[in-house]
């Protein structure tokens, strides 16, 4: 620890003298060392009695001679500074015996928190990594919105987390299989340890760099469709430049998983997806319905391109899916059913999804999934004076716009008894559209006469209240 006073003045209580003051204390605890030094001049005092106050007393007077300074303000600055050194060694030493029994792979994590400096890492987390057979630790640091990972070794983890609840954190908290132990460091250097014994003993942790997520259609299992999609090789392995869209697959499964109470069997479902494309969520939907789950269903997929139909009907044909079937046609004029289960509209662009929308509430489909694509319509209406001063910048505008139609469209569905759930379909970093409305008929419709309201404000007139209006359905 080194104390410096570089510039004194006629009202400093350190005295009028100007001089460079270093108090410097050695490793040793036995026999700490104080080294005063002042202009070209060095003094140096051992410590011999067990109290340690000759150190202080003695450079005091040192002190006194060169600076001329005050014998009772010197003894009680320097007693401070060879205090505070004499607890941050011992409590460095406690902390480092403390790391030494819990570093092991028994720690189940340890979170270092209570920042120090606002503007700097503001919580570290530990936990053990098996890496090549060998015993790591990873470390997630987290700044701002941003965590960096690193791993180490046990002996570079403990000097590591040493540095920095001296230098950077108040709080460590290590929770071990059978006990939980809280580190507390006061702003005095004063350290606080409590250990808690757990009731229960946790299980071990997973010591995996990489964690395996768990998926409905599961990494090294091959599944036809995503073979000849493209997704999958014929080992069962996730082709690396199409994970993206293996793990939309299984996003879009989890949502199918949990309306699953409401799906019935013992009867012919019949689900209809519009705007299908390549059908890659389509397949996927017949595959975790019918093969693995056992509903009785009939899927039907609808797109305007033929070749991409003629391909889809092969495929499906070729993996004797024989309730599977794909039509070129229009969403808005499509009238090969009178009855539906559930209805998927993914991507349909722009207007094409509220058409889908009209449809399922014709057909009074118990489920409807919806992601929405290129909203258009509302961003050439919206106009508003009190919003002008935001909506005269184009991405903004269009943004706003989108989330605005997706949010009367709810409003809408809820409107025709509809229980609507708005999630997030898959990462922004993936695509920006990336917003699914989920809908489970309950059969309690209400009106709500704040969507009108909103849509006067806005100056807006979405086609799906339009649609419900002529039909006479509001």
């Amino acid at each position: 620890m080194v104390l410096k006073q570089r510039h004194y003045n006629g009202g400093d209580c350190w005295g009028h003298t100007a001089v460079l003051i270093s108090v410097v204390l050695s490793q040793s605890r036995r026999l700490p060392l104080l080294q005063v030094v002042s202009n070209n001049k060095s003094f140096s005092v051992g410590v011999q009695s067990p109290t340690e106050i000759n150190a202080p007393r003695g450079c005091a007077v040192i002190l006194r001679r060169i600076c001329q300074l005050s014998l009772t303000r010197i003894t009680h600055q320097v007693s401070r500074a060879f205090d505070l050194k004499r607890k941050g060694t011992g409590y460095m030493e406690e902390l480092k015996i403390l790391l030494e029994e819990c570093v092991c792979e028994k720690l189940i994590h340890m979170t270092a928190s209570g920042a120090r400096d606002k503007d700097g890492i503001s919580k570290v987390r530990i936990r053990p990594v098996l890496q090549k057979g060998s015993l790591m630790f990873q470390s997630a640091a987290r700044k701002g919105k941003q965590e960096f990972h690193s791993n180490r070794d046990r002996d570079e983890l403990i000097g590591d987390v040493l540095k920095f609840m001296e230098e950077d954190f108040r709080q460590l908290q290590i929770q071990m299989q059978d006990e939980l132990i809280t580190v507390l460091i006061s702003k005095k250097g004063k350290v606080t340890i409590k250990r808690k014994k757990s009731v229960t003993k946790l299980d071990a942790p997973v010591l995996m760099h990489n964690r395996k997520k768990h998926y409905i259609l599961e990494e090294g299992i091959p599944v036809p469709f995503l073979i000849d999609l493209g997704v999958q090789t014929a080992e069962g392995r996730i082709v690396h430049a199409r994970y993206d869209k293996f793990r939309q697959i299984n996003r879009f499964l989890e949502f199918v998983q949990d309306i699953l109470p409401q799906m019935e069997k013992g009867r012919e479902l019949t689900i209809l997806d519009f705007g299908c494309g390549k059908s890659y969520l389509t397949f996927a939907l017949y595959y975790y319905l019918k093969i693995l789950n056992g509903y009785d269903i009939r899927v039907i997929g609808l797109d305007l391109k033929e070749d991409v139909i003629a391909r889809c009907n092969a495929l499906a044909e070729k993996y004797g899916y024989d309730k599977l079937t794909f039509l070129t046609g229009d969403i808005a004029d499509y009238e090969g059913v009178s009855k539906v289960d559930m209805v998927v509209t993914l991507h349909a662009c722009d207007t094409a999804t509220d058409y889908a929308l009209e449809k399922a509430l014709e057909w009074d489909a118990k489920v409807i999934l919806s992601v929405p694509c290129c909203q258009h319509e509302l961003n050439k209406q919206m106009e508003n004076e009190i919003l002008k001063p935001v909506l005269k910048y184009g991405l903004i505008k269009e943004r706003i716009a989108a989330l605005v139609t997706d949010a009367l469209r709810a409003g809408r569905l809820e409107e025709a008894g509809y229980q609507v759930q708005i999630l997030e379909f898959i990462d922004m970093e993936h695509t920006p559209k990336n917003i699914l409305i989920r809908a489970v008929k309950t059969g309690k419709a209400h009106e709500i006469k704040e969507l009108d309201a909103c849509e006067k404000f806005l100056g807006v007139d979405p086609l799906l209240g339009r649609l419900r209006k002529e039909k006479g359905e509001m």
